[in-house]
């Protein structure tokens, strides 16, 4: 953003601060997932989403008809395909955001650059930071955007009932024979998920084993040559157009036992691979091809 563009969205986004005022009865206060407190004078009326699940979220937290605006691929519910768009993941209007004057503005933590948030905060707009690791981080925020919003009873109800689901798919599949299993997040390079991601909790939940759980880092990079020595049983990842076999080389690693016999679990992109409530959904597709697997 040019200089001009960034005292632009300065201006805008301190006259929506200004314009808010001190609504009547109690404000709203919790603290967000990056140890901020985030105080509102009343459930927010004009929310900026900053990721496509936190649409999602927001949607399911019976907020959905406060959303102004949205970043691309925000595409479900099928009413978000309409909203005004503020940018991706790689860059932000941030002059078109204080034009929407939004009362809150819901950011994903690790999916968005130090520098863009900092940028946000300096507009003073009122920012929440979300960091989803686990299936109850996602219960945990659809209770925070129901305090934010005033909606806890809906957000309260799916997020309970996302509870259950979790915790039968649990005790329905995770005691079953285990099952080895890469995840391809990407071919060019191959990149799987450590133990700490959250679609790590999919697979264990399965009864699977990720072959790359003990690795550091969150998304990891690596080698054909080992992805072939851990020899999965699964390879799992987001189907891609029609395809019924993952991208990459896999087609040449026949000594790898999925390879060999054809045992891949290609799953909708965005189920397993969105921290909202259809996570479970995905997980429970997941089991179901571990289970042929086995």
């Amino acid at each position: 953003m040019t200089r001009s563009g960034w005292r632009r969205a300065l201006a805008l986004a301190l006259a929506a601060l200004a314009g808010v005022g001190a609504a009547a009865g109690q404000g709203l206060s919790l603290t967000d997932d990056s140890g901020r407190t985030l105080a509102l004078p009343r459930p927010a009326q004009r929310i900026v989403a900053l990721a496509p699940h936190l649409t999602e979220l927001v949607f399911a937290a019976g907020g959905g008809d406060r959303v102004v605006g949205v970043i691309r691929y925000s595409d479900h519910p099928a009413a978000a395909r309409a909203l005004p768009l503020v940018g991706d993941a790689f860059a932000l209007n941030l002059e078109r955001i204080a034009q929407l004057r939004p009362d809150l503005v819901l950011v994903w933590r690790s999916g968005l650059g130090a520098r863009q948030r900092e940028q946000l905060h300096a507009l003073k707009l009122p920012v929440y930071e979300s960091e989803i690791r686990r299936v109850e981080d996602i219960a945990a925020t659809l209770r925070n955007l129901g305090t934010l919003l005033g909606t806890s009873a809906q957000a309260n109800a799916v997020a309970s009932e996302l509870m259950q689901r979790w915790t039968a798919l649990q005790a329905r599949y995770g005691g079953r024979a285990p099952v080895r299993v890469f995840y391809q997040l990407w071919h060019q390079p191959l990149m799987t998920i450590n133990g700490e991601h959250l679609i790590a909790q999919a697979i264990t939940a399965c009864g699977g084993v990720n072959a790359f759980a003990g690795l550091p880092a969150l998304t990891p990079i690596v080698s054909w040559e080992a992805a072939a020595q851990a020899d999965p049983q699964v390879i799992a990842g987001a189907r891609v157009d029609d395809t019924t076999a993952p991208q990459g080389q896999w087609a040449r690693l026949q000594q790898v036992d999925a390879v060999r016999h054809r045992r891949y679990a290609l799953l909708p992109p965005d189920l397993l691979g969105r921290m909202g409530p259809r996570f479970v959904d995905g997980a429970q597709l997941l089991c179901e091809a571990l289970d042929t697997a086995r």
